[in-house]
């Protein structure tokens, strides 16, 4: 009996969309097809150092020790496959929906089991055919490693699964060529992206009401100090070091989930805290415009750059 231990991973799911169909429209044409795209895929899973687990009927399972190769070598396989799909009649496409989830699971000789499983099964039942969708797991590792962006599905209730799953689709093109297309405004369907709160990759969502309720405490903190600084008044303003170090911390809540680009929004915060301190201890020197100066052409070299790869801030 082969050994079990526990281990975590990531996992890649996939299966195809209408696949009964196809069978019963051509099975010889529909295998043939299955086959093609799934050697296609084990390239790929393998190129990104990852290891197809199983094969049955029309899924796929395999995983990766990386979970940014992962998500990379769904992204590889949607788009070759969409263009084996642009040579191919309407009715002879075979679009994949891919899942993907990084979780602890249990393994026994080559294969694995366990929840981290099923959840990127039922993930990738939840995608669009064409698409990929990853839990929030996969999310927070590749969110400020990958230049695609992502759309947060909120709390997707899994079959069999306790719990909502937060989730996210894989914004992998607007424009796929004859790849599989989400509906238009013009066939009486809503967009893909209509029903979905949209973010960015540098954007982590929060409840509004969370991040209200962090904000009111530092404000009620730092109101507090002040107030005890002038009841205690002595000709000497003391609190503005608090109150500083709380600005700074509120700064920060919002560089974690701001739109803008992370590594601004950081200069910006460390800018805005090296103001602070040359203020409180002003002596009629303005040393603060020299690192101002160099965070500014730092972010603009930063925002210029992004710009010409056609990456979102």
């Amino acid at each position: 009996m082969s050994e079990t231990r526990r281990k975590l991973t990531t996992i890649f799911s996939a299966d195809v969309q209408d696949y009964t169909r196809l069978m019963q429209v051509d099975e010889e044409r529909t295998l043939d097809t299955l086959n093609q795209y799934r050697d296609a895929m084990r390239r790929l899973i393998e190129a990104h150092a990852g290891r197809v687990i199983n094969t049955w009927g029309d899924g796929l399972i395999a995983e990766f020790s990386s979970v940014v190769e992962a998500v990379r070598a769904a992204i590889d396989v949607q788009n070759e496959l969409a263009g084996y799909n642009a040579k191919r009649l309407n009715d002879a496409r075979m679009l994949f929906r891919i899942g993907i989830n990084l979780g602890d699971v249990i393994a026994e000789g080559d294969d694995i089991y366990g929840d981290g499983v099923n959840v990127a099964a039922r993930l990738q039942a939840s995608a669009p055919p064409g698409g990929i969708v990853i839990s929030s797991t996969v999310f927070d590792q590749v969110r400020n490693k990958l230049t695609v962006g992502f759309d947060y599905l909120g709390e997707l209730s899994l079959k069999n699964i306790e719990g909502g799953i937060a989730s996210y689709a894989v914004r992998i093109g607007e424009d796929r060529g004859s790849g599989p297309q989400r509906p238009s405004l013009q066939s009486g369907q809503p967009p893909y992206h209509d029903h979905l709160r949209r973010t960015q990759t540098q954007a982590h969502p929060e409840p509004l009401p969370f991040r209200r309720a962090r904000f009111g405490v530092l404000a009620t903190i730092a109101a507090g100090i002040a107030a005890i600084n002038f009841l205690t008044w002595s000709g000497y303003f003391w609190a503005a070091w608090p109150l500083l170090a709380f600005a700074a911390l509120a700064f920060g809540l919002w560089v974690r989930t701001t739109r803008l680009d992370r590594f601004v929004a950081t200069l910006a915060m460390v800018g805005f805290v090296l103001l602070g301190i040359n203020l409180i201890t002003w002596s009629g020197t303005f040393w603060a415009a020299w690192p101002l100066l160099a965070f500014a052409v730092a972010g603009s070299i930063r925002w210029f750059t992004r710009q010409r790869s056609g990456v979102r801030s």
